[in-house]
């Protein structure tokens, strides 16, 4: 008893130094992607070790403990296994030999044939190792060794995720990293590779004398990242190689310079920074132009930065940034295509759900090359707040809020408004099932227009001054669902919708700048709102009577099919509305919605506006969707006249896109959208993409035509190539021409 306790003594101290000894030794091969201890809990070393083997003998002669037979030691989650097990006490060497197996907590296994630590457990030596690895990886060395605790090198090391061929095994896998050394020292946390290829079905296609990327458990580390590579029409071939620059624990920073054929060269850079209350990113670059598919040549720019910050409970603070010398310029160097950069600033307060005001500042940049630039407003200040109260006895809930702004214009109208509305809703149910909902609202708007030296002007007849308007409107709200049962065929449902608004007339107010009304759409989304107009400069006056008939069949299936027609009348006859709107006249255009969904794999929805003496369509707005097993298709149409107050032109469009899974790995997809009324495509796209469990190959192919986008401009039209190829477990590269 006594000899097995002093053998106990021996083995534990040992089986916990080689399992503290043999994990580290196993980071490095799979450190190309990531850890393969990764998600596992460290062990602690003077945690218990638990041992176990069919034999156990103690050379006291020789100082040699050797244990045979089903060898396990186990501490904390670890298992260590291996056919035997000997430990020398005179030179320190330990030796596991025979199917030595590491299995981790995280489900990881990793495999050697031999075993051998000496140097107080600080060197090691390892034959023919193995591991499989998490998210399905595989890795293979001739074999490992740990020199003084800080230096491990693996020999001819092979790492893949791929899965091997079913019927041949030993055939290469789909790809695989292969490195004649792979080396991590854990001071400087960083691994090395000497001789480092990529092979694809064997035959090597990526290779590098030389390797280096800080450990996968290393905190943030600066150096290079991938590079990019590419072609396009404005840069000619280029390329690109970002430094990542750890600068502390709270900030990074990303330094990407471009180099191209047709261009001077171009350096970008990214920083980040996260306060205690807030973050701050920006994103800017500083570059040449040149070339004859450009305007301004010479020095360019972008700039876009923004920043969050909470200052208490209540109230936050932020900002946005983002101005750029010109389209060309960040459109050359591949920046984004924005049409107009919003820079602000703002303070925002929250109580609850009850409460929300928000204060702020906004100056447009338009990147179109528009004559008119001058009449983009600059915002200083808009405020908004809002308040709901708690339901009133009867169930009713008050509703306030206000805004104001100042517009400044270079040309124009400069305009400041202020406003404020007071709103009621209560709704109740009859026996019957009826439900009436009464609303109310009370809108008082004071503002001031000042004529500017050019440019329309919208403001008091004859002289700059200021204005005042104001509106109050009560409505009765009246729908009934009437359900009846179908059977084996579900139920059916008849709901008619009345409602009964009024108010004093309020005329066209002209006179007020329609600085947030300058469009209005009227469809079934809008026939039940008190105001049509989207904004608060334009207010709805008058009596009307909004009337609408809804039906549905419900299937037990859980799909149905429901329509919808309604109509507007307006007591009054003063010219409200602009032509072309559906309003115009005192009897509305009718308004329609249909949506048939009978089966899951399949929906289409439409609407439509049509004339109120002629039926001819005004709008028509229709999308479907099928859904079979692998395959999808969604078209749509879209047909309506120009915007009432000036902005969009008449749309006339058909789109078609689907996307076909070919088998389990392969999919492909593609959309268009053609303008009818100019006889001409707008935008195409086709795509082709492959995945399994180690590999994504994606190709995106996509076109857009110019079109106007308003006075004196018009978008560029674009082509976009790319390649895209992910290695799962490690990253991917990708090559695009634009």
């Amino acid at each position: 008893m006594r000899r097995a306790t002093r053998l106990l003594a021996s083995v534990a101290p040992l089986a916990a130094g080689f399992a503290a000894a043999l994990l580290p030794l196993l980071v490095a091969p799979a450190a190309q992607a990531q850890s393969p201890l990764a998600g596992g809990r460290s062990i602690a070393s003077d945690e218990p070790v638990t041992f176990t083997a069919e034999e156990v003998e103690f050379d006291q002669t020789s100082g040699v403990v050797s244990a045979r037979g089903r060898v396990e030691a186990w501490q904390g989650d670890r298992v260590l296994r291996a056919d035997r097990f000997t430990y020398d006490r005179n030179t320190g060497v330990a030796t596991a030999e025979g199917n030595v197996v590491l299995i981790e907590p995280d489900g990881q296994v990793l495999f050697a044939d031999r075993a051998e630590l000496s140097g107080g457990m600080r060197d090691a030596a390892l034959e023919g190792l193995r591991g499989l690895l998490a998210a399905n990886a595989r890795i293979v060395a001739a074999g490992g060794r740990r020199t003084d605790g800080r230096i491990i090198d693996l020999a001819r090391v092979v790492y893949s995720p791929c899965n091997l061929c079913a019927e041949d095994p030993e055939r290469p896998p789909l790809w695989q990293l292969r490195a004649r050394i792979a080396s991590l020292h854990q001071d400087e946390q960083r691994v090395r590779y000497r001789d480092a290829a990529v092979e694809f079905g064997g035959w090597p296609l990526l290779y590098t004398p030389y390797l280096s990327h800080p450990a996968p458990d290393a905190p943030r580390v600066s150096g290079f990242l991938s590079p990019t590579f590419g072609y396009t029409r404005l840069l000619g071939t280029f390329a690109s190689l970002p430094f990542y620059w750890a600068i502390d624990d709270q900030s990074d920073a990303l330094l990407t310079p471009q180099l191209s054929s047709d261009q001077v060269g171009n350096i970008g850079v990214a920083y980040r920074r996260r306060f205690n209350s807030g973050v701050l990113t920006l994103d800017g670059s500083v570059g040449n132009l040149q070339g004859d598919d450009v305007d301004l040549e010479g020095l360019g720019w972008h700039l876009y930065m923004n920043g969050a910050f909470t200052l208490n409970e209540t109230w936050r603070a932020g900002f946005g940034l983002n101005r750029a010398s010109s389209r060309d310029y960040v459109r050359t160097w591949r920046y984004g295509a924005p049409q107009t950069l919003v820079s602000t600033a703002l303070l925002e307060g929250f109580w609850g759900i009850e409460g929300y005001a928000r204060a702020d500042t906004r100056l447009y940049q338009s990147l179109l090359r528009r004559s008119n630039t001058g009449q983009i407003p600059f915002v200083l200040p808009f405020g908004f707040a809002e308040w709901s109260f708690a339901p009133d006895a009867a169930g009713g809930r008050f509703t306030i809020d206000t805004q104001g702004y100042s517009l400044f214009r270079e040309a124009g109208t400069d305009s400041r408004r202020i406003a404020t509305r007071l709103g009621y809703e209560l709704p109740m149910q009859d026996a019957q099932g009826a439900i009436w909902t009464l609303r109310s609202r009370a809108d008082l708007l004071a503002g001031h227009a000042l004529e500017t030296d050019q440019g329309p002007f919208f403001g008091p007849a004859g002289s700059d001054g200021g204005w005042t308007n104001a509106n109050i409107r009560a409505a009765l709200d009246w729908r009934w669902p009437l359900m009846r049962s179908a059977g084996d065929w579900g139920a059916q449902v008849i709901e008619p919708r009345v409602q009964f608004v009024t108010g004093p007339n309020t005329g066209r107010q002209s006179n007020i700048p329609p600085e947030d009304s300058l469009d209005l759409e009227f469809t079934d989304a809008t026939l039940f709102a008190l105001n049509r107009f989207t904004g608060r400069d334009r207010q709805e006056g008058g009596t009307r009577v909004d009337a609408a008939m809804r039906s549905a069949w419900l299937f037990p299936n859980g799909g149905q099919a429901e329509g919808l027609v309604g109509r507007s009348f307006r007591a009054s006859t003063e010219a409200l509305f602009p032509a072309g709107s559906g309003l115009e006249n005192r009897a509305s255009d009718w308004v329609a919605r249909a949506r048939l969904a009978p089966v899951p794999w399949f929906e289409v929805t439409g609407r439509t506006r049509l004339d109120a003496e002629g039926l001819e369509p005004n709008l028509w707005d229709v999308s479907g969707t099928v859904f079979a097993g692998q395959f999808s298709l969604t078209a749509g149409y879209l047909e309506s006249g120009p915007a009432t107050l000036g902005g969009y032109g008449k749309r006339d469009e058909w789109s078609l896109g689907g996307q076909v899974r070919l088998d389990q790995n392969w999919r492909v997809g593609g959309f268009g959208r053609y303008d009818q009324a100019l006889d001409r495509p707008v935008a195409a796209a086709a795509s082709l993409a492959y995945e399994d469990e180690c590999l994504v190959f994606e190709t995106l192919f996509a076109r857009r035509w110019a079109e106007a986008a308003g006075t004196n401009d018009t978008l560029p039209g674009s082509t976009l190539l790319m390649f895209r190829v992910t290695l799962k477990t490690v990253g991917g590269f990708a090559l695009r021409a634009l």
